[in-house]
């Protein structure tokens, strides 16, 4: 073997080594709270889930059409959810924004029911999504998600992680009263 090809074959590592570390360096610098989701601009998939709080209703996808509504995947294990908690209730109170709640993979629905009696519930209607079937179709990787979904059902929006007055004024709100302004 040449001493060339020994030299390429011993440096091949170091090579790798270094392009390795550009690509996970690349990566402190992404916003996890940017994950492109496939479903922006689809239908919400089909689910038909029960109701949190009356186990023996179930509702389907046709309670968002219609409407312009947030989604919010929360649960009661969630830190994160009980820290965007308070601003939801202002959001439905104060400013009248419909929102639903997806509850994710909470083992107990007493639980999560009284987590809302406890917290308030800004949720026109909770579903109870114990096996995380739905959040598993909408792409969800954790809670809280939240979605902006049109009149005609289509999702417009996805954000990954707590809403909070700065993500509703800059990210979340404008997508939502847009809608709203295009609906009227």
């Amino acid at each position: 073997m040449s001493s060339k090809l020994k030299f390429w074959i011993y440096l091949s590592p170091l090579f790798a080594f270094i392009l390795l570390g550009v690509f996970l360096f690349g990566g402190l610098f992404s916003d996890p709270t940017k994950l492109d989701s496939a479903l922006v601009g689809k239908p919400v998939p089909e689910f038909e889930l029960p109701d949190l709080y009356a186990p023996d209703r179930s509702h389907n996808e046709s309670i968002i059409g219609g409407r312009v509504v947030l989604l919010n995947v929360w649960a009661t294990w969630c830190p994160t959810c009980y820290a965007e908690h308070t601003f939801l209730n202002e959001l439905q109170s104060e400013q009248n924004v419909y929102i639903i709640g997806l509850n994710y993979k909470d083992y107990s629905r007493a639980d999560a029911v009284q987590w809302l009696q406890e917290l308030g519930d800004p949720y026109q209607i909770s579903l109870f999504d114990q096996s995380g079937l739905l959040a598993l179709d909408l792409g969800v990787y954790g809670a809280p998600e939240t979605f902006v979904i049109d009149a005609e059902g289509i999702i417009r929006y996805r954000h990954v992680g707590d809403l909070n007055p700065r993500v509703w004024r800059e990210e979340v709100g404008p997508v939502y009263y847009s809608l709203l302004d295009g609906q009227e």
